[in-house]
């Protein structure tokens, strides 16, 4: 007879499960002196599970006349809540820097959200003509973090 624990593989997807539904990224539970911990493992960069959606304010034709950078027409607004980082680790230089041309696509900078990375891709062609946030800063839905005209 073996002296080695068996596994609830029930309570196992239960839990898994469970971090689906809540967005946690980990979980423990002990019942009768077993315990069982159920961990998301951490996504890189590179691969988010889910693609941002940049939103673009105003058009292109358009001025702006309004103090709110988030009404400029070139405007990268961030789609999520989370904290912000230009680059994508501490001791690297940035993604982009003010007068940097960049395409549709490339990634502007990382949002951290739930303790997933989510790169934020460039909506548009063009050169980054303002950077409204600071590395390792809170951003609000909708806060305007880079002007691309």
């Amino acid at each position: 007879m073996s002296d080695k624990p068996t596994i609830d593989v029930d309570m196992v997807r239960e839990l898994a499960g469970l971090l689906d539904e809540t967005g946690l990224t980990e979980i423990e539970v002990e019942n009768g002196g077993q315990r069982i911990r159920v961990a998301r493992t951490a996504i890189a960069v590179s691969a988010p599970a889910v693609a941002p959606t940049v939103i673009v304010t105003g058009d292109a034709s358009s001025a702006s006349t309004s103090d709110d950078p988030a009404s400029h027409p070139g405007a990268v607004v961030s789609p999520m809540v989370g904290t912000v980082y230009t680059s994508p680790e501490p001791d690297t230089p940035p993604f982009v820097n003010v007068g940097d041309q960049v395409s549709a696509g490339q990634t502007l900078l990382i949002i951290e959200a739930m303790k997933t990375m989510n790169p934020l891709p460039a909506p548009k062609a063009g050169t980054v003509t303002q950077i409204l946030i600071t590395n390792g800063s809170p951003v609000e839905y909708g806060e305007a973090l880079m002007i691309i005209e």
